[in-house]
């Protein structure tokens, strides 16, 4: 096999959108794999997990467009459907024959939804697995972030305005002190005792995110609706991945996820939070390796 590590490629969308894109191992591998990031975050997300994957299995990470190192999002290009065409794209282009194995995280776990939605032909002829990974298939409007009665109705209802003026920004990274932004994150996107190195690499790539475009896409995650999708992949070798102190995708809506793909394995991960390629970086490797190894078979 020839070993490619090819880091800081880029991918231009139809649209005109340019694409970070990651490649590491073998160009000839029989499987290769895809790995999306979720909201405000980067191809850095699987930083964790990457040294625990097969190095015999080609991988691509990229940055969502309005994420790291990829353009912002243009007005109306800021949504999952966007994103499931710059997927569908990208593997066209990066990939144009052989199985792939999808895995997602939060946002990206929703585009992997809406890519079966939209892209039938490519699940049917190419998807060999799907991870779900900390993500949800709807009801996003709904998010209290675990707190119960009337805080909760408020967080419901403060969501929206929050959307709203991260779109109004016309800065290029949001300009926040890192130690209050570490010290949010610590507490609503992770679990029980997160490291400083996890802690810090959520920071870092959130604070690299394109404001307007965060603001944009988090109005897309409250309209998802992917339901549609996962009745596409059911015939599909997936596993649906939780962590169980969750705030932003919480394990109902892993299990909706589960209750769709009835073959799917379905993993919790006790007092874990929503950054499981952080928090259980292992786990998580070794759960996609394991769609990895079922499509090398096929």
């Amino acid at each position: 096999m020839t070993a490619v590590v090819s880091p800081g490629r880029q991918f231009v969308t139809s649209d005109g959108a340019t694409l970070h894109v990651e490649q590491s191992g073998p160009a000839d591998s029989a499987v290769t794999l895809l790995l999306v990031h979720g909201w405000t975050q980067d191809h850095r997300t699987w930083d964790f997990v990457l040294p625990h994957l097969d190095p015999g299995v080609r991988v691509l990470r990229y940055d969502l467009r309005g994420h790291g190192g990829s353009s912002p999002a243009r007005p109306g290009g800021a949504t999952i459907a966007r994103l499931a065409d710059d997927l569908a794209e990208l593997i066209a282009d990066r990939v144009p024959d052989g199985p792939v194995v999808l895995a997602g995280h939060s946002m990206g776990g929703m585009t992997l939804m809406v890519l079966a939605e939209r892209h039938p032909a490519l699940v049917r002829e190419r998807l060999a697995g799907a991870a779900f990974v900390a993500t949800s298939s709807g009801d996003m409007d709904k998010l209290t972030l675990g707190f119960p009665g009337l805080v909760g109705r408020g967080v419901t209802r403060f969501e929206p305005r929050v959307a709203r003026l991260l779109a109004r920004l016309r800065s290029d990274t949001l300009r926040l002190r890192p130690g209050m932004v570490r010290s949010g994150a610590r507490r609503l996107v992770f679990g029980v005792r997160p490291g400083r190195a996890q802690v810090d690499s959520v920071v870092g790539q959130l604070l690299a995110a394109h404001p307007a475009s965060a603001g944009m896409f988090l109005d897309a995650i409250a309209a998802h609706r992917g339901v549609g999708g996962l009745g596409a992949l059911c015939d599909v070798p997936s596993v649906v991945l939780a962590g169980e102190k969750d705030r932003l995708c919480p394990l109902a809506h892993a299990k909706v996820i589960a209750d769709e793909l009835p073959h799917a394995e379905f993993v919790r991960f006790p007092g874990a939070g929503h950054m499981l390629p952080q928090e259980r970086p292992f786990e998580v490797a070794r759960r996609i390796s394991a769609l990895v190894r079922t499509a090398a078979l096929k």
